[in-house]
């Protein structure tokens, strides 16, 4: 933590915290995101690492995958949300600078199976967009209800 944080906790906070690295070591064995071969992988930092998505919806659609397996965004520690976010920004620059005609990209999680999560290990879709690529792109990703795009 921060000496902010850490300083306004007083001591009322017993939490401890010298077990969360082996937290950062768990893997599923059935899990696809857990047994990514190197092959795949595309970028990649302490925490976690970056693939193309092997159904993309765009061209360059890549998925940001924290090492650790965990179902959603919302277990994330903050140190997996900060090395995504990273690789979030590094993949981005990559992608444009590969492909000029990328205007605009759509950055998302699904968090369960009603929002549609198939894989229930956390990953980031950063999905590039073109002028054009839909009739109307407005409303972005309020797209995923139909009738609640267009406002």
């Amino acid at each position: 933590l921060c000496y902010s944080c850490n300083a306004m906790k007083s001591d009322r906070d017993d939490t401890d915290f010298r077990q969360m690295n082996n937290a950062y070591e768990h893997r599923e064995n059935d899990c696809i995101f857990c047994n990514v071969s190197g092959d795949r992988i595309i970028a990649e930092n302490e925490l976690a690492f970056a693939i193309k998505d092997a159904f993309p919806v765009t061209d360059h659609h890549t998925l940001i995958i924290p090492k650790r397996h965990v179902e959603d965004y919302f277990d994330l520690y903050q140190p997996e949300r900060n090395a995504m976010q990273r690789l979030l920004e590094e993949c981005r620059q990559e992608i444009c600078k590969k492909d000029p005609s990328i205007t605009g990209f759509n950055i998302g999680n699904n968090v369960g199976e009603d929002a549609g999560q198939t894989v229930m290990h956390c990953h980031t879709h950063l999905i590039p967009r073109r002028e054009g690529d839909v009739d109307n792109p407005r409303g972005g990703v309020r797209g995923v209800i139909a009738s609640k795009q267009n406002y």
